[in-house]
Protein backbone atom coordinates (compact mmCIF):
# COMPACT_ATOMS: atom_id res chain seq x y z
CA UNK A 1 0.00 0.00 0.00
CA UNK A 2 1.45 3.63 -1.16
CA UNK A 3 1.92 6.07 1.55
CA UNK A 4 -0.73 7.91 -0.82
CA UNK A 5 -3.39 5.71 -0.04
CA UNK A 6 -2.64 5.52 3.69
CA UNK A 7 -3.04 8.92 4.16
CA UNK A 8 -6.34 9.09 2.32
CA UNK A 9 -7.55 6.20 3.72
CA UNK A 10 -6.49 8.19 7.24
CA UNK A 11 -8.41 11.16 6.11
CA UNK A 12 -11.27 9.37 4.65
CA UNK A 13 -11.66 7.88 8.84
CA UNK A 14 -10.89 11.25 10.33
CA UNK A 15 -13.76 12.79 7.84
CA UNK A 16 -16.06 9.93 8.99
CA UNK A 17 -15.72 10.32 12.75
CA UNK A 18 -16.43 14.25 12.02
CA UNK A 19 -19.50 13.10 10.31
CA UNK A 20 -20.60 10.55 13.19
CA UNK A 21 -20.15 12.36 16.28
CA UNK A 22 -20.00 16.10 14.87
CA UNK A 23 -23.66 16.94 15.13
CA UNK A 24 -23.98 14.74 18.21
CA UNK A 25 -21.06 16.80 20.21
CA UNK A 26 -22.49 19.90 18.49
CA UNK A 27 -26.30 19.42 20.11
CA UNK A 28 -24.76 18.09 23.73
CA UNK A 29 -22.95 21.91 22.94
CA UNK A 30 -25.59 23.85 22.12
CA UNK A 31 -28.20 22.48 24.85
CA UNK A 32 -25.86 22.66 27.72
CA UNK A 33 -24.72 26.17 26.73
CA UNK A 34 -28.86 27.11 27.01
CA UNK A 35 -29.06 25.07 29.94
CA UNK A 36 -26.28 27.03 31.70
CA UNK A 37 -27.41 30.11 30.74
CA UNK A 38 -30.68 29.29 32.09
CA UNK A 39 -29.75 28.30 35.27
CA UNK A 40 -26.93 31.53 35.36
CA UNK A 41 -30.59 33.64 34.46
CA UNK A 42 -33.00 31.76 36.85
CA UNK A 43 -30.03 31.25 40.11
CA UNK A 44 -31.17 27.82 39.84
CA UNK A 45 -27.91 25.56 40.33
CA UNK A 46 -29.08 21.84 40.34
CA UNK A 47 -25.75 20.20 38.59
CA UNK A 48 -28.37 17.56 37.23
CA UNK A 49 -30.80 19.61 35.46
CA UNK A 50 -28.56 19.65 32.02
CA UNK A 51 -28.39 15.69 31.42
CA UNK A 52 -32.06 14.99 30.76
CA UNK A 53 -32.52 17.47 28.22
CA UNK A 54 -28.82 16.69 26.87
CA UNK A 55 -30.26 13.28 26.85
CA UNK A 56 -33.15 13.75 24.98
CA UNK A 57 -31.90 15.94 22.50
CA UNK A 58 -28.91 13.67 21.25
CA UNK A 59 -31.31 10.84 20.95
CA UNK A 60 -33.43 12.50 19.16
CA UNK A 61 -30.39 13.46 16.70
CA UNK A 62 -29.24 10.03 16.56
CA UNK A 63 -32.64 8.99 15.24
CA UNK A 64 -31.99 11.58 12.77
CA UNK A 65 -28.90 11.04 11.80
CA UNK A 66 -28.91 7.20 11.67
CA UNK A 67 -29.47 6.74 7.78
CA UNK A 68 -26.62 9.00 7.54
CA UNK A 69 -24.34 6.74 10.09
CA UNK A 70 -24.69 4.01 8.35
CA UNK A 71 -24.77 4.76 4.71
CA UNK A 72 -21.49 6.43 5.54
CA UNK A 73 -20.06 3.73 7.55
CA UNK A 74 -21.18 1.09 4.96
CA UNK A 75 -19.62 3.35 1.90
CA UNK A 76 -16.45 3.13 4.57
CA UNK A 77 -16.40 -0.55 4.75
CA UNK A 78 -17.05 -1.13 0.81
CA UNK A 79 -13.76 0.79 0.21
CA UNK A 80 -11.74 -1.06 2.97
CA UNK A 81 -13.34 -3.78 1.13
CA UNK A 82 -12.34 -2.84 -2.45
CA UNK A 83 -8.63 -2.58 -0.49
CA UNK A 84 -8.11 -5.53 0.94
CA UNK A 85 -9.46 -7.85 -2.32
CA UNK A 86 -6.94 -5.21 -4.16
CA UNK A 87 -4.51 -6.53 -2.63
CA UNK A 88 -3.32 -3.01 -0.45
Amino acid sequence: MAPEQVFALAQSALILVLTIAGPLLVTSLVVGTTIGLFQALTQVQEATLTFVPKILAVGFVLLLMLPTIGRALGDFMARISDLIVAGG
